[in-house]
């Protein structure tokens, strides 16, 4: 059995990821921040019991570092980062910018991927898969940006992308991969109702991605139908 551990993984993506993992015969440790308020992960955990719920707030690095030290002995083939938040606000563009947000936005955005694969590098290189996903956006291209806007979410994909191309790189020699991944625009509560794809799709697309991932593909920047995105 095959091992995943999911961030945010009490709503959208991250939930959906724990179902189609847990659906597929997968140790999913599924983290979040409240986990006593997440009703829907509590759920699926008593419909499925390979599934291990874990408090963690991607920001407190210090609760990352106890993570991985309880799961010390573990194997992780799939380290998941999907925790992220959007932070932007229409009254507060360029000219209004609050510039703590934007700080916190980085942090959980930029950050907490990269802190995460500090801290279960043991953990991924014991396993089978040992692969490192992120969840970044379209929205970090520069060459698709042609609407502006957005500037604190932008930046922090854009930041992610940046951060992840270095770590593939890295990491190579280790034989770890590393791949980043776009949802789509799904229809969740960050990607709003509009969004042209739902998460049950988003999902299942990403997981063909990362289940047919070999290290030649690793620092790939690519589609939930896994064709390739400019930077």
């Amino acid at each position: 059995m095959q091992t995943v551990l999911i961030t945010g993984a009490n709503r959208g993506l991250g939930l959906e990821f724990c179902r189609q993992y847990a659906a597929a015969d997968y140790k999913v440790i599924a983290a979040c921040r409240n986990p006593s308020h997440s009703e829907q992960l509590a759920a699926l955990a008593k419909q499925y019991p390979q599934i291990q719920i874990e408090t963690l707030d991607v920001a407190d690095f210090n609760q990352i570092d106890a993570l991985s030290t309880k799961l010390a002995d573990h194997k992780i083939d799939v380290l998941l980062n999907n925790a992220g938040v959007y932070g932007d606000q229409a009254s507060r563009g360029f000219g209004q910018l609050d510039y703590q947000t934007w700080a916190s936005v980085l942090a959980v955005n930029v950050m907490a991927p990269l802190k995460l694969a500090e801290a279960f590098l043991p953990q991924v290189q014991r396993s089978d898969k040992r692969l490192i996903v992120a969840l970044s956006s379209l929205m970090g291209s520069m060459t698709d940006n042609t609407s502006g806007g957005s500037i604190l979410y932008r930046s922090s994909k854009a930041g992610l992308n940046a951060a992840l191309k270095s770590l593939s790189i890295d990491l190579r020699s280790a034989a770890v991969g590393v791949l980043i991944l776009h949802p789509g625009w799904v229809r969740t509560d960050m990607g709003g109702p509009n969004g042209l794809i739902d998460a049950e799709e988003s999902v299942s697309g990403m997981r063909k991605v990362i289940d047919n991932f070999s290290l030649a593909d690793t620092g790939r920047f690519v589609k939930y139908d896994g064709s390739a995105l400019p930077w």
